[in-house]
């Protein structure tokens, strides 16, 4: 193995940000479509825990956290500055990351999949708040945490891509004008489109 090797799926957002932040930082890897209905036994030997994103370094080492694997890219070579001097931005997305992880995407789970109107309109207004954090942080700059592109807007947008779809009227008459513009402007992207290409399912090499 030459390449590092990553397992993906292409609309899982933990997946997504992993290829955005492998894409800005220019390293190559090995791209790995698996179904995750029939996950691959090289991928569960690799990290048993069964979610993507999987890296597999050509060392043998592993990195199965998408936050883990953006930081292991962005260290090697970061061209756009996405993690700030002296990882300024890093430190900074730390705490929007660990709220967006944690409330934020339950508060997603529990919206996609609300089984009543009522119930649906309860679990948007409580990831609403985030949207608010969001929304104030772009009065002041284009981005989240500055006037360029850094780990933290790659690190949420598809999370915040994943909500306004489950009610695209909603979203687009919310009052959340920024973040709508942000979001846009991030998935309009040429890496957005680069990052999203089909590919095949990965088959292995029956010899191997």
């Amino acid at each position: 193995m030459t390449l590092p090797i990553l397992y993906s799926f292409r609309r899982c957002p933990y997946a997504m940000r992993a290829r955005m932040a492998l894409h800005a930082s220019g390293v190559s890897a090995e791209l790995r479509e698996v179904d995750l209905s029939h996950k691959p036994d090289h991928m569960l030997a690799a990290s048993p825990k069964g979610s993507v994103p999987v890296l597999v370094l050509p060392d043998g080492s592993v990195i199965d956290e998408s936050w883990d694997i953006m930081q292991w890219a962005l260290h090697r070579h970061d061209p756009e500055n996405w993690l700030g001097e002296q990882d300024a931005y890093l430190l900074a997305a730390g705490p929007l990351i660990s709220a967006n992880d944690t409330s934020f995407k339950l508060s997603l789970d529990r919206y996609k999949y609300a089984d009543s109107h009522a119930a649906r309109t309860d679990y948007r207004a409580q990831g609403a708040g985030f949207l608010r954090q969001l929304e104030e942080r772009l009065c002041a700059t284009r981005y989240l945490l500055g006037n360029t592109q850094s780990i933290a807007d790659a690190g949420i947008f598809p999370f915040i891509r994943q909500f306004a779809e489950v009610d695209k009227d909603w979203f687009a008459e919310s009052p959340y004008p920024l973040l709508r513009t942000w979001l846009a402007g991030i998935l309009d992207s040429p890496r957005f489109a680069a990052i999203m290409l089909k590919s095949p399912l990965w088959q292995p090499n029956p010899e191997s």
